[in-house]
């Protein structure tokens, strides 16, 4: 089945297979016609808007050649003189023939648009959620169509996020939602929408104090950043907060006057969790380490990295923790597999010592995390849930190795350089490349917390990227970070 991503790097798929769409102009026309919707874009506009304000002389040969090359690729058993079905001719232009189910961003948006009970909208935007794999459209950032659509699916995806956990409130799983929620609201912290949930998933856990003060943050932010007050939602929620309004300890709000809801208790959310490693006696570490661990399930483990993708298919995990170095398959070629495939589960890497090599791989293709099998289970289980919270988290005696190794090596398909970034934003990737956490470099920066949040998002975006691991990654790529830096 032909499939299409732009959430995330930009590809278009045949099963299993990523498809060639050429240079970065080229699959730029597949992109307009993705982000119309299946509507005609005519020929002159795509010329505008692929090259703004001055397009070659041959534009449109370039774009007809364009045209012909996508064709190829994306039907590649079409006769020569067959009508193409997919990237079809739309007079005056062309327009892009797909299913809602072969666009993970049509079909994204799609699940955000659809009203329900709690229960399946729960599930519903949880699957939507996990077609994200990085900033949607990023290779197009020079472009303004795209960065209009980047942030119009970025709010939407902020949007599923607060109406997930919405559902997850009325669902009884508000201590669950806690961690996720605080992550939400320090990433962005002028989304009012955030702070209620937060707020009220504090109360409703049994922490009336920690709500308050939630509410009190929201206020501080919104008046140093806008110069506003607090909302009335957020208003009249402290103060039934204060008046211990009997409706807050409801599963969801009154839908009327004197009309009450009952109460239904539901499991917390667990992270379900697939093992890997070649060595019995640290599978039986960990299910020990997990089993004493609220919010964790083994649901699978494997010997090694061919059993591992069999069994992560099978049970559709939420997080793998998978050994580096194991017998038949090793955990790397696995862990590229795995992520692979559609809506993959996140992938935290453990490892004894190993080598540099496999631990730059891994980072590059996409792990959520690094540990060594030496550290403290506090360490294990820090970074799953760096992992669960969307995040990623490197051990720092690894992140130590990598830098030693690799500083000052360039790797072509790195992002382009750091032009534009300040001293700021420079001393910040140093500290990101030390594997701090935004607390850890709040202090040293003399800045608050949620200051920091903002901008490591706003580093991210600038740079393209879409974790902490590949920032540290760019880093000594670009030689902004050396050995001896370390220690400094």
């Amino acid at each position: 089945m032909l499939t299409f991503r732009a959430l995330g790097p930009f590809q278009a798929r045949h099963g299993d297979m990523v498809l060639d769409l050429g240079g970065q102009r080229q699959m730029a026309v597949l992109a307009r016609l993705l982000v119309a919707g299946g509507r005609a874009v005519p020929v002159s506009v795509l010329i505008d808007e692929l090259w703004p304000g001055e397009p070659p002389a041959q534009a449109l040969s370039t774009i007809q050649g364009y045209v012909s090359r996508l064709r190829r690729a994306l039907e590649p058993g079409r006769a020569p003189r067959e009508e193409a079905e997919v990237l079809v001719s739309a007079p005056p232009g062309y327009a892009l023939r797909a299913e809602i189910g072969q666009v993970d961003s049509w079909r994204f948006e799609n699940a955000v648009k659809t009203e329900g009970e709690p229960g399946a909208v729960w599930e519903r935007l949880g699957h939507a959620l996990a077609l994200w794999q990085g900033p949607a459209l990023a290779e197009f950032s020079d472009l303004p169509w795209a960065v209009t659509e980047a942030g119009r699916l970025e709010e939407l995806r902020l949007i599923a996020v607060e109406r997930r956990a919405d559902a997850g409130l009325r669902l009884g799983r508000s201590s669950a939602l806690v961690a996720d929620l605080e992550a939400h609201v320090s990433a962005h912290p002028l989304r009012e929408e955030g702070w209620r949930l937060l707020a009220l998933a504090l109360y409703r856990s049994g922490r009336q104090g920690d709500a308050l003060g939630a509410l009190r943050r929201a206020g501080t932010i919104l008046r140093e950043e806008l110069g506003l007050d607090l909302g009335t939602t957020l208003q009249r929620l402290e103060a039934d907060m204060l008046s211990h309004a009997p409706h807050l300890d409801l599963l969801g709000e009154p839908d009327a006057p004197g009309e009450t809801l009952s109460v239904r208790v539901a499991e917390p959310v667990t992270l379900r969790v697939v093992v890997v490693d070649d060595q019995a006696l640290v599978r039986t570490g960990l299910r020990v380490v997990l089993d004493s661990e609220p919010g964790f399930r083994i649901v699978g483990e494997a010997e090694d990295g061919e059993q591992a993708i069999a069994v992560v298919r099978e049970t559709s995990p939420d997080l793998v923790l998978m050994d580096i170095q194991m017998p038949r398959l090793d955990g790397l070629t696995a862990a590229r597999r795995i992520l692979a495939d559609e809506a993959p589960p996140k992938v935290v890497m453990m490892t004894t010592f190993g080598t540099d090599d496999n631990l730059y791989a891994a980072l590059r293709a996409g792990v959520s995390g690094f540990v060594l099998k030496t550290s403290a289970p506090e360490q294990l289980i820090t970074a799953m849930r760096a992992a669960q919270a969307g995040d990623a988290l490197i051990d720092p005696a690894v992140t130590t190795r990598l830098i030693a190794a690799f500083a000052g090596r360039v790797n072509p398909s790195a992002p382009p350089g750091l032009a534009g970034l300040g001293d700021t934003e420079l001393d910040l990737m140093k500290l990101i490349a030390r594997g701090l956490t935004n607390r850890q470099i709040a202090s040293p920066l003399s800045v608050s917390e949620q200051s920091v949040a903002r901008s490591v998002a706003k580093l991210l975006n600038h740079l393209g990227l879409f974790d902490r691991a590949q920032l540290v990654v760019a880093a000594y790529e670009s030689g902004l970070v050396n050995p001896g830096d370390m220690g400094r």
